[in-house]
């Protein structure tokens, strides 16, 4: 099957010549490239039954890699659905003017982090207005980058509990579909988002790449966030849930979701790669061909930051106060949450656990006495 790995590795090495990615941008590469390969390293079992041996490639492990993502998922909704009670919850997408594009590319860890602050900001806010909820509600946030051709396109997801605690400790219910009107939501996000974005250009923060460097005029700049003002934020809501798990279950497809996934790659040739997109405008999927270095290219805007945390946790979930929080909340409602599982679990169990995988099983005599794979090369398990 075409996929991701083999268009790195037919023409990576004639990417790095010509664009010169980043050191991140090029580990995220290189990772990719050698996932589950003899590069990693690799892990030899054997049925102590028939003596059938069995090499077992070491994968990159690479939060980009589009093999390494199916067991840090699960893992993560697993964990995930142990912090969610019995109310509504919704899907809130906050998107930001294309306008801003180049300079947000320019100072990705800087105003990335910019983002969440301000969405949150806005929603905890508003949320503890009685006009709307008058209670703290738990959100989740997860940045994305990308639109469906690997465009820049930086966004953020939220899942907001349409429940909360009042400030007297009290668990207090909306009443609404979603209890904060979007043209609210909107007006709150772009003021939060510009004034601390001025803040920064006053305080020489921001980095001008050549594509915005006529901002670094003032008038420029000042005419750059005026237009900005005027434009229309539309965040929107998406589905609603309900937070016996299928929120959850929802949201973490986009949790560990990369730019583009392997079952998208329609083909690949010497020369091209065809994908397939959704068009928005018809609704329908339709196929798109590049060239390798420009796939390649759109690809590697979407590695972020060394270390940069594209999820985050904020009101009743917020990592300080969420294990009383959950407790009190449990008490409150009079059931136990639900208690997860999978991450005292080993690999092997996990495979076993959700898709029924037996690495232990013998593929050749059917015995079930596979030992623990022995390390051939220094190896991580």
């Amino acid at each position: 099957m075409p996929n991701i790995q083999e268009v790195f590795r037919k023409s990576y090495d004639i990417l790095y010549q010509e664009l010169k990615p980043s050191d991140e941008q090029a580990k995220a590469a290189n990772d990719i490239i050698n996932c589950k390969s003899e590069e990693l390293g690799y892990n030899i079992s054997t049925c102590s039954d028939c003596g059938h041996s069995e090499r077992h490639y070491n994968s990159c492990r690479n939060r980009h890699c589009p093999s390494c993502q199916a067991i840090p998922r699960e893992v993560w909704i697993d964990s995930r659905k142990a912090e969610v009670f019995d109310a509504a919850y919704f899907h809130v997408v906050f998107t930001l003017p294309a306008e801003l594009n180049p300079l947000i590319y320019a100072n990705q860890d800087l105003i990335y982090s910019l983002m969440h602050k301000c969405v949150s900001q806005t929603l905890l806010q508003l949320s503890l207005d009685k006009r709307y909820l008058g209670a703290t509600p738990g959100i989740i946030q997860i940045l994305h980058t990308w639109g469906q051709n690997l465009s820049y396109h930086p966004h953020i997801h939220c899942i907001v509990s349409g429940a909360g605690l009042t400030r007297d400790k009290k668990l207090l219910y909306s009443r609404k579909k979603f209890f904060i009107p979007v043209k609210v939501l909107r007006n709150m996000f772009r003021g939060k988002f510009l004034a601390h974005l001025k803040q920064l250009y006053n305080k020489n923060r921001l980095v001008f790449s050549k594509s915005c460097n006529d901002l670094q005029i003032l008038t420029q700049w000042n005419s750059f966030i005026n237009a900005l003002y005027e434009k229309d934020w539309i965040p929107y809501i998406k589905e609603t849930f309900n937070g016996n798990g299928n929120a959850i279950d929802y949201l973490g497809r986009y949790t560990h979701k990369i730019a583009i996934s392997n079952s998208r790659i329609k083909e690949v040739t010497e020369d091209t790669v065809t994908f397939s997109a959704k068009d928005y405008r018809t609704g329908k999927q339709k196929n798109i061909t590049v060239s390798h270095l420009e796939f390649m290219r759109r690809f590697l805007m979407h590695i972020l930051p060394k270390r940069f945390h594209k999820i985050r946790y904020y009101g009743l979930l917020s990592n300080r106060f969420k294990k009383d929080n959950l407790k009190l909340i449990a008490t409150l409602i009079g059931k136990a949450l639900f208690v997860a599982t999978l991450k005292t679990m080993k690999k092997d169990e996990i495979l076993k656990a959700l898709w029924n995988i037996d690495i232990h099983r013998c593929p050749s005599c059917g015995g079930s006495n596979v030992g623990p794979p022995g390390s051939i090369y220094p190896l991580r398990l």
